[in-house]
């Protein structure tokens, strides 16, 4: 493979290469955090904006960065620019860019990265640009995150494709980066069960429960239980399951997943995939293995590990060519998956590539596109957001799919909510929530309800959120779904707020975010949203915790790339007296679509 024109690395202590040959140097590490500033970040920057954020402390701070700019320029060659009133970086399309292919490339490729697990600009500091300093520590912490999320979805590539070894070296770095996640622990012991070292399998099982009951005081999820004996699906010597047999006992487990008799469900779509692996027929295998991996994922708590295993063989049998609707649900539900944990870059990888699998295919598409909007929302990134919902919205009713109206309504209603703008999130959630309940989808119900009942307590209807919220979680616990829980309880505690209660209001948030995450495979974004209301009560109440909740968000949504709550727990920094706070908070919130942030302007 040709050597690229320009090669551009961050990670670790950065270099910048022109055709293979090491360029020299800029003088200054100034340089290198203007370079990573504008790789690091998706908007234009206007030259006031950047002086101030890298050359305050500059007897004259445009000079400076004018300065910096030239030796950019050098450092970069001919073939680049940067440069203009609004600072564009504008590169050779072959360029190479580590942190890039780590965030938005293929998995396989950021694993090779040489500098994979190093710090962006390692061993530099910035102090007198404390607000860069701040956005800094924040992509580092981003970065990471990215890391261990290409190390989880390289290891199951790995399994998936039978490459046992690799998957097993990949799982362990990534349970030796972070030994208390649950994930990368299951992963580790599935490969090797997988593998057929059940040895290893057992004795990594065995040290992961004397982990968790030394550092946490209790048992590790069943999923890690189960991880160990696990078996890979794969083509008998001998054929005998017909099709029509296979195909009923599919057809038997969808339906028993559809009726809420998940274990049923299960056991069925299981047998159904090992007489799959019977017969020579790959497209009726990947049928199998979807469906499986798709109740293990929505309808068994705390299997999304073994879900995404499942869904990852299913496209390793056969690598879709142009347009393929069984294809682009299995990349939908592994965007979904990853969205969920909050690895939002690889989960728009999945679904961007699920769009173009399901050109032709009206209500699939639809779906990739309605995830698309929430992992965006998440992020702060709303306007995007809106227009992927939006165009949902418009492909649901076009194919009469009724579930997807309802789910992008939602997500338009909670963008609306976070943004301010009430009237327009009511409109979009009372309808959401009255097409939820024609259609009976229960399930889903407590999410408009709870959102809604958030448009009534921020216009003074506290007696209706009340009742909304309590509907929400009762609901929530009959169902067991702790994403919902945590989002009605938190309304509970808002309302006992309202209602002079400070003591029960904290001791409701405090549950809802305890609630939400009860299990590993829950929606993180939902323990931020419990966050940032414990941190707002924990603020106003002079509660001694905190500064600990403060900083408890700051780690979530900065690991995960949730930036609009990174900028939210500065606001909250300043509102304890941390007089740089604000002014970070500015800097994190450049890229966040949403004028509710900085209402003063």
């Amino acid at each position: 493979m040709a050597l690229p024109a320009l090669a551009i690395h961050l990670l670790g202590v950065p270099a910048v290469e022109r055709h293979g040959v090491r360029a020299a140097p800029p003088r200054g590490r100034k340089a290198w955090a203007l370079l990573a500033y504008l790789l690091g970040t998706e908007s234009a920057h206007t030259r006031q904006w950047l002086a101030e954020l890298l050359f305050e402390e500059a007897d004259n701070p445009l000079n400076a960065l004018s300065w910096n700019l030239t030796e950019l320029r050098r450092l970069l060659g001919a073939g680049a620019s940067v440069g203009g009133e609004i600072v564009l970086l504008e590169l050779p399309t072959t360029t190479f860019v580590d942190i890039r292919t780590l965030t938005t490339g293929a998995a396989s490729q950021a694993v090779q990265l040489p500098g994979l697990g190093h710090e962006m600009l390692e061993g530099m500091s910035f102090p007198s640009s404390p607000a860069f300093e701040i956005w800094l520590l924040t992509e580092r912490r981003r970065l990471a995150g990215a890391t261990e999320d290409v190390l989880r979805e390289a290891a199951r590539n790995r399994l998936a494709s039978g490459e046992t070894e690799l998957a097993i070296e990949l799982a362990g770095r990534l349970a030796r980066a972070n030994p208390l996640d649950e994930d990368a622990q299951e992963l580790l012991i599935r490969a090797y069960a997988t593998a057929g070292d059940r040895v290893s399998a057992n004795r990594q099982l065995d040290a992961c429960i004397a982990l968790f009951r030394r550092e946490l005081g209790t048992d590790p999820i069943p999923a890690i239980m189960r991880a160990a004996q696990a078996v890979r699906f794969q083509a008998a010597a001998t054929r005998i399951a017909s099709r029509p047999g296979i195909e009923a006992r599919l057809e038997a487990g969808v339906t028993a997943f559809e009726a809420g008799a998940v274990e049923t469900a299960i056991g069925a779509l299981r047998a159904a995939v090992a007489e799959a692996f019977e017969t020579d027929d790959i497209q009726l295998q990947r049928r199998a293995l979807l469906e499986l991996g798709s109740a293990l994922v929505h309808g068994v708590r705390g299997q999304d590990g073994e879900g995404a295993g499942v869904l990852h063989q299913a496209i390793a049998l056969v690598e879709p060519d142009g347009t393929d609707e069984t294809a682009a649900r299995v990349h939908r539900e592994l965007g979904y998956i990853e969205m969920l944990r909050g690895r939002y870059q690889r989960a728009r990888r999945w679904l961007r590539r699920a769009t173009a699998l399901a050109a032709n295919a009206s209500v699939e598409r639809a779906w990739a596109h309605a995830m698309q909007g929430v992992a965006l929302t998440d992020v702060g990134r709303h306007s995007d957001a809106l227009a992927e919902l939006n165009e949902a919205l418009h492909l649901g009713k076009g194919a009469e799919a009724g579930a997807v109206q309802a789910w992008a309504l939602t997500f338009i209603g909670r963008s609306r909510l976070l943004r301010g703008e009430l009237g327009a999130a009511r409109d979009a959630l009372e309808p959401a929530l009255q097409l939820a309940r024609q259609m009976r989808w229960t399930a889903f119900v407590p999410l408009p309800e709870s959102l809604l009942a958030d448009v009534d307590l921020a216009e003074g209807n506290i007696d209706s959120a009340a009742a909304s919220y309590e509907h929400a979680y009762q609901l929530s616990l009959q169902l067991g779904d702790p994403c919902w829980e945590g989002m009605a309880a938190r309304g509970i505690g808002l309302v006992a707020e309202r209602r002079g209660d400070s003591e029960g209001a904290i001791g409701w948030v405090i549950q809802a975010r305890t609630r939400c995450v009860r299990l590993p495979d829950a929606w993180l974004w939902v323990e931020a949203y419990c966050l940032d209301a414990l941190c707002t009560l924990g603020i106003e109440h002079q509660q001694p915790e905190a500064a600990r909740w403060i900083d408890d968000l700051e780690a979530l949504a900065a690991r995960t790339g949730m930036r609009e709550m990174v900028a939210r727990a500065y606001l909250h920094r300043e509102r304890i007296g941390i007089a740089v706070a604000g002014g970070a908070a500015r800097v994190l919130a450049a890229e966040v679509d949403n004028p509710a942030l900085f209402p003063g302007g």
